[in-house]
């Protein structure tokens, strides 16, 4: 197929001294046959002055065949070619054939690729390591999880509630505990989370089957959204005046889970963790709630001053397997 184009291509480089584009055109798109046609008919019909030239460019056309045709014959007529009509012929017989060198590259122009590039975190956090660290071989670690007002980069903010604001008042706790900052206008990320944990692991005396995570408003939403993405991680959770998506516990009927909320909270509606606890306890999930009746948005103060609160942590511990 390639060598009739570029027979094609060879004889319509000199037409623009054909006078006859009108019907040279269609014939060579459509492939006009008429085997039928004596050459002499439109051989008598072309006018005198056309020279041997024109004769030969016509029986070179007339001499190109394709594999679906005997001929294609050619007739004139008596005007002069315009320069945008053998534009047209030039570029058809072209394009054919690139088209026809294009039809036998796959259809398809994809093909595989691969992302290799590190995952890089940096993030401000609060350490607490118990006072009598050096003397145990591991201990339990809570993730505290601050809400949108302390983001930023100043840790002092991080102190205004939870366990960051008890230690600071004095309060030893049977955990290590890390606090995170959330930058200025973020919200809490799960994979940079879990790379956190990660690093405090390693570095620290982490019994890894008694980790829990606890958050207020944003940092609820964001303990619901972590325990999400790392079910398997957690010894239980605890999400103060959260909420989520609902299809997020599929995987969380295992996790013990104790949730928090206050009956006038306006900011967040008391009906994001009961939507939550609903669709657990759908799935027979291991999960509570503690609605606090009289109680606005603060519903972490009570929370986190409950001594219960640590002691029912503390009897919680990660299943050896999933």
């Amino acid at each position: 197929m390639k060598s009739h184009y570029r027979e094609l291509a060879r004889a319509l480089v000199v037409l623009p001294r054909v006078s006859c584009p009108g019907c040279l055109v269609p014939t060579v798109l459509s492939r006009h046959v008429s085997s039928d046609e004596p050459r002499a008919a439109w051989e008598n019909s072309r006018p005198r002055s056309a020279g041997r030239n024109r004769r030969r460019i016509h029986q070179r056309l007339a001499e190109v065949t394709t594999p679906d045709t005997k001929r294609i014959t050619v007739k004139s007529t008596s005007f002069r070619p315009s320069p945008c009509c053998l534009a047209i012929v030039i570029c058809s017989a072209v394009s054919g054939f690139a088209s026809a060198a294009h039809a036998e590259e796959p259809a398809s122009s994809q093909r595989a690729a691969k992302l290799d590039r590190p995952f890089r975190v940096q993030m401000n956090y609060l350490l607490y390591l118990p006072e009598e660290y050096e003397e145990r071989e591991s201990w339990p670690l809570l993730l505290f999880l601050h809400g949108s007002g302390e983001r930023g980069d100043d840790l002092e903010r991080v102190k205004v509630h939870g366990p960051p604001k008890l230690i600071g008042q004095g309060k030893n706790f049977p955990f290590i505990v890390v606090s995170p900052q959330c930058p200025k206008n973020h919200r809490w990320q799960a994979a940079e989370l879990t790379t956190l944990l990660d690093q405090i692991e390693e570095d620290h005396n982490v019994d890894p089957d008694r980790v829990y995570v606890t958050g207020l408003s944003m940092g609820g939403f964001g303990t619901w959204a972590l325990a999400s993405f790392a079910p398997h991680r957690f010894a239980a959770i605890a999400p103060v005046c959260g909420g989520g998506e609902t299809y997020w516990v599929r995987d969380l009927t295992h996790l013990p889970t104790w949730v928090f909320h206050g009956g006038k909270d306006q900011s967040v509606p008391v009906r994001r963790s009961q939507e939550m606890v609903d669709a657990l306890e759908k799935r027979k999930g291991n999960v509570k709630l503690t609605v606090y009746p009289e109680t606005g948005h603060d519903s972490w103060t009570e929370t986190y001053d409950d001594p219960d609160f640590y002691r029912w942590l503390l009897e919680q511990k990660r299943p050896t397997s999933p």
